[in-house]
């Protein structure tokens, strides 16, 4: 059964620089929130590194791993939007967030082991099984059509960005877009929402696209400025990531704030 609406959702557009707002109310929650919230990025740093050192002769296979753990992101960054929730309310913003959002998120439901009890936990799944199936298709590619094996971030550039037959590396952006735009059109206030309010998977998923169709270049921006810090991260040999992380995070949070308006069923006219 899926749980009983109590709630009307509408979408909000906003203005083009808004997200730099975002951003900036980010950065105020991680400073807020402390080491609660940079200890999300470091264990996120952390899992990124072990993936560096597992594949770090395997660049065919780094290359998709690491664009595919961003695309669990959304799920790995739940309670940081827990805690901005918390820092809104002035609430505490401590380990018992943390321990709320992961361990007892369900303890206030009313279906306890229908849809709404397994909503978050499926999307998850759903995302990690999208994630699961870049890592393959990019290892697919790069390892059956680069002209020379690819073990190193020199080889990628050599035999798949400079290759001479001049399509593998436009076909694997292509093939990575096709996954990545219904992605982040999937989840840019998909969790967020689940988190705040009682409503079923699908719901959430829907309106997340309907905040990208009605704020289509704001979202285009929002997803350049993600993009951009996540390689900044990255380049920074990860390091950065320790800041960028929760930064987006709680950022993520007030995104879907300024975009989804909740209104109770009970001020809709009779």
């Amino acid at each position: 059964m899926a749980p009983t609406p109590i709630s009307r959702i509408t979408i909000r557009q906003v203005g083009f620089f808004q997200p730099l707002a975002w951003l900036a109310m980010g950065w105020r929650d991680l400073h807020r929130a402390g080491i609660v919230s940079l200890t999300h990025g470091l264990v996120l740093t952390f899992i990124g590194a072990a993936i560096v050192a597992f594949a770090r002769h395997q660049f065919w296979l780094l290359a998709g791993a690491l664009s595919g753990f961003l695309v669990v992101a959304p799920v790995l960054a739940t309670s940081l939007y827990a805690l901005s929730r918390a820092l809104e309310r002035d609430e505490p913003a401590d380990w018992g967030v943390i321990s709320q959002t992961w361990l007892n998120w369900q303890d206030q439901r009313l279906n306890r082991w229908g849809e709404d009890y397994w909503r978050m936990l499926r999307f998850g799944i759903l995302l990690a099984g999208a994630a699961t199936t870049w890592v393959l298709t990019s290892a697919a590619l790069i390892t059956l059509f680069a002209p020379s094996p690819v073990h190193s971030p020199i080889d990628f550039v050599h035999f798949v960005i400079l290759a001479k037959n001049g399509w593998l590396f436009e076909v694997w952006l292509a093939l990575g877009a096709v996954l990545a735009a219904p992605m982040f059109a999937s989840t840019v206030v998909a969790m967020p929402l689940l988190l705040d309010q009682q409503v079923t998977l699908k719901t959430a998923i829907l309106t997340s696209w309907r905040v990208v169709l009605e704020n289509p270049a704001v979202m285009a921006w929002w997803a350049a400025l993600i993009m951009g810090f996540t390689l900044l991260g990255l380049a920074s040999l990860l390091l950065g990531l320790i800041l960028v992380i929760p930064m987006l995070g709680h950022a993520s949070w007030h995104a879907y704030r300024d975009l989804v308006r909740i209104e109770p069923l009970s001020d809709e006219a009779p």
